[in-house]
């Protein structure tokens, strides 16, 4: 626990810092003119935000809940097994919880705030409202506590996760053949950019945050194919400056 919790920001910035640069070596889409300064400018504040935030509320949120959970598991389900179970469940878990923010109006006022992004990079994995963090830790804390998940699977699964969301929202141009292979079970930027697409039809869709076998067994994979010009963001909306990003979930759908 103790190497996990000063390991995880060196190998998150790390990952960060290494597609930042990839993006500029070798882009898959076409940076518009409109993706400047201001924009990386509400990423990294809203990013920066929830990293300063998260260990103050989210984290103990979540080490509550697993102190909470009634110890109901056989001894078989000890160790690595019972991780790998674990990490499958919250897999499973924020598909569901990912696909009711955009069905919810309520949660998509936070959600959108992600959405709202007209680019992506790997900036945008970092993108969120706060908000949207609290009621997920709020929500995932029941499902810690139903499902006595441990406090070290959701310390894993949160590395997971924020390292595939860096990758998938990267704007790094992969080999082809490359990219289709890993498609068949992470996540990769050509699946998500198309949850990206303004079309509202594809944004609902892709809603796999890790193994995109949820999109299949649940009948949400578009087939739709990313191209280096897609328009991304929200359909009839525009982006907006960061404090109306920061205000948006107080304002009517």
């Amino acid at each position: 626990m103790d190497d996990l919790a000063w390991l995880k920001p060196v190998i998150i910035f790390s990952t960060f810092g290494l597609l930042f640069i990839a993006e500029r070596l070798r882009p898959a889409g076409h940076r518009p003119d409109k993706a400047g300064t201001a924009r990386l400018i509400s990423n990294i504040s809203l990013g920066g935000f929830n990293t300063v935030l998260s260990p103050l509320i989210v984290l103990p949120i979540t080490a509550t809940a697993a102190a909470m959970a009634p110890s109901w598991r056989p001894a078989a389900l000890d160790g690595w097994i019972g991780i790998g179970l674990d990490l499958l469940i919250l897999d499973l878990w924020i598909y569901w919880w990912h696909r009711a923010n955009h069905r919810i109006p309520f949660l998509w006022r936070f959600h959108e705030v992600h959405h709202l992004d007209e680019f992506l990079d790997v900036t945008s994995s970092a993108r969120f409202h706060f908000g949207e963090l609290f009621l997920s830790a709020i929500v995932r804390g029941a499902v810690i506590i139903a499902l006595d998940i441990s406090l070290s699977s959701v310390l894993i699964f949160s590395v997971l996760v924020t390292l595939n969301a860096a990758f998938h929202h990267c704007n790094v141009r992969l080999p082809e053949r490359l990219e289709r292979l890993l498609r068949r079970v992470i996540v990769t930027p050509s699946h998500h950019w198309v949850h990206h697409h303004n079309v509202r039809r594809d944004t609902d869709s892709n809603y796999s945050t890790i193994l995109t076998m949820w999109d299949r067994l649940f009948g949400t994979w578009s087939e739709t194919k990313r191209w280096p010009d897609m328009p991304i963001g929200t359909e009839g909306r525009t982006e907006k400056p960061l404090p109306g990003l920061i205000v948006r979930p107080l304002q009517k759908p």
